[in-house]
């Protein structure tokens, strides 16, 4: 990945720092983009761009835009952003549909448009979403995110078909990911099972690798060790 200009979203979250520090381990440049404020000072091969609503389009291009002046190209986004909701179909708020929506649907859709332009233009462009492996089938609780994440696969099949043979798109399927918030909500899991924002990490890195390059329009799920 020497070279290669990566934009990563949701970069600061429990899987964001992870991807965003295994590129750079791989001689990546990388952008980080996210909503929350950064701290991050700017070195030769990494930015971080903060208060980034990419659930709106104009917002998502500009940041996008942004890191293409600053680093003279993009090769790869990896669609980190989103967010989950439990709360059952009928005793629930219309409100979350779209905010799951917004969260997972428009910040992938925002900045996959955005970077469309400058991705055209690399030998090795790449998209990386993120799925669920629980839009799949959706579950009591489960219905407005797993709604919003089937969104996300089917954008990524219809990304993969309109640009194939010139940026790869494809989707990882997590299952529960060993985080520190998820451990807290869930206390009485078996952490064991679960897949770690590490190995997530290698997924993601392996789909935006030269070696990965004829493979598009997949949803690769990962469920740790069930």
């Amino acid at each position: 990945m020497d070279g290669k200009v990566v934009v990563v979203t949701g970069a600061s979250g429990a899987l964001g720092r992870v991807v965003v520090e295994a590129a750079l381990a791989r001689g990546a440049r990388v952008a980080g983009l996210d909503y929350a404020a950064s701290q991050i000072p700017a070195t030769a091969n990494r930015i971080a761009l903060g208060d980034v609503d990419l659930s709106d389009a104009a917002e998502a291009t500009k940041a996008i835009d942004a890191v293409a002046a600053h680093f003279g190209r993009l090769d790869a986004l990896v669609n980190i952003a989103g967010g989950f909701a439990f709360e059952a179909v009928a005793e629930g708020d219309p409100a979350t549909w779209q905010h799951m929506y917004a969260l997972n649907v428009l910040t992938a859709l925002n900045a996959s448009r955005a970077a469309i332009p400058h991705l055209a233009v690399s030998a090795s462009a790449r998209i990386v979403n993120i799925g669920a492996i629980g839009a799949l089938q959706a579950g009591a609780g489960m219905g407005a995110y797993a709604a919003s994440k089937a969104g996300v696969h089917r954008l990524t099949e219809a990304l993969a078909a309109e640009w194939k043979g010139k940026i790869t798109v494809n989707a990882v399927l997590p299952s529960i990911i060993d985080t520190t918030a998820n451990r807290a909500s869930m206390p009485k899991a078996d952490f064991a099972k679960w897949v770690t924002p590490q190995e997530l990490a290698e997924v993601i890195l392996f789909l935006v690798s030269d070696t990965a390059s004829a493979v598009t329009g997949a949803l690769l799920p990962v469920s740790g060790r069930v």
